[in-house]
């Protein structure tokens, strides 16, 4: 049961292009379990989305959300295409179509799409808008990731990358080390990676290396974030901030720090990279960042791991909260998201920390143990029918 999704939908969608000629994209939803409460995940836009990598990528999620114990299943789904290569109504045409295929399965009590990969709050918008116009009333808790302005909740955009960082200010409590001064190398400056190299270094810590997909800079005294954040604003290459020295990617990986964040795409961490790695601990804020055989290099030497169902699990707490807020259509202020969400990053890493002490495990295998098995514990309980 807990192998395979419960169901994998595909649809195809004409649009009509602005040169009036009709295109039509092929796009998925697969929803692996609802045991625990509605399915949750994100829709990608994306010219390499399949069946298979939303199947996976929804069984990720059912074990993030029960990690974080947010009552929800785990969903993922997208269109194969260009989003860069679409005009913006293209992609409102394209999106509104998507909804409507979608329709039947997805609502506030059945499935709840959120941002990934090449999609945003405009398309949440009219992601809303579309699916409101069919059931006759304005149904908030439909996604997540809304602008402010159309029932989304304020810290959503901040959410993954604080909640990483809660998740290492956390590990330093619990493994008894100083956070201030401790050396912070992060590969990847998009919206999870800049924010949390800016409020890490907020909290104490020393942000030596960044690095976007073009390389970085580094600088053993640190970097200044905020001028590299609004640098980044007028320039995609981190190479041209005059704060630091150019890096590559790879030497950003093995430069000489205490805490290596990978924020950028999967299976970055490679084993001949590995064997090269100099940090103590490693913090997964992208999904997925090392390879299998790269991790058994690294265990071998000792690295401690923060894996990435509970290292960028704030994401989907903040989507809850937003559902929450949507629901009673009673909105928090900022102060309160931030706290609630530090609560359960809190408790996710005390629960995780303490299962592996107790079992002698890694941390990505007590977090498993505790997803997995929360899951399974819920199918047990209610059962089979008929």
């Amino acid at each position: 049961m807990l192998a395979t999704s419960r169901r994998v939908l595909t649809v195809n969608c004409p649009v009509r292009m602005d040169d009036g000629s009709v295109q039509v994209f092929t796009g998925f939803r697969a929803q692996h379990n609802n045991v625990r409460g509605p399915f949750k995940g994100g829709l990608r836009y994306h010219p390499d989305v399949t069946a298979s990598e939303a199947s996976a990528l929804a069984m990720l999620m059912t074990w993030k959300c029960a990690l974080m114990n947010v009552p929800f299943g785990g969903a993922k789904g997208g269109v194969a295409c260009d989003p860069k290569a679409l005009s913006e109504g293209e992609l409102c045409r394209l999106t509104r179509r998507f909804t409507k295929e979608l329709a039947p399965v997805i609502g506030p009590d059945q499935d709840i799409p959120a941002p990934d990969v090449g999609t945003n709050a405009q398309v949440m918008a009219w992601i809303l808008d579309t699916y409101s116009t069919d059931v006759g009333k304005n149904a908030l808790g439909v996604v997540t990731g809304k602008p402010v302005s159309v029932g989304g909740s304020v810290g959503r955009e901040e959410a993954t990358g604080r909640g990483c960082a809660y998740v290492v200010c956390r590990a330093f409590e619990r493994l008894e080390r100083p956070l201030p001064g401790a050396r912070i190398a992060v590969q990847g400056f998009g919206n999870v990676g800049s924010w949390f190299a800016q409020l890490i270094s907020e909290f104490g810590a020393t942000v030596v290396a960044v690095s976007g997909t073009s390389g970085g800079v580094h600088n053993p005294g640190g970097l200044d974030i905020a001028a590299l954040r609004r640098y980044r604003e007028t320039s995609r290459d981190l190479t041209g901030f005059d704060g630091g020295d150019k890096i590559s990617n790879d030497e950003l990986l093995t430069c000489d720090c205490d805490v290596l964040v990978p924020a950028a795409l999967e299976g970055t961490i490679t084993p001949k990279i590995a064997g090269k790695i100099r940090a103590g601990m490693i913090v997964e804020a992208a999904n997925g960042p090392i390879v299998p055989e790269a991790e058994e290099v690294l265990d071998d030497a000792d690295v401690i791991i923060v894996p990435d169902i509970l290292a960028s699990g704030g994401g989907v707490v903040v989507s809850y909260f937003e559902w929450v807020q949507g629901i009673m259509s009673y909105f928090w202020k900022i102060e309160d998201v931030r706290d609630r969400l530090k609560e359960v990053m809190d408790r996710a890493f005390d629960d995780v920390f303490a299962l592996a002490k107790e079992k002698n495990v890694k941390l990505r295998s007590a977090s498993y143990m505790l997803g997995v098995g929360r899951v399974a514990e819920a199918c047990r309980l209610k059962g089979l029918f008929p």
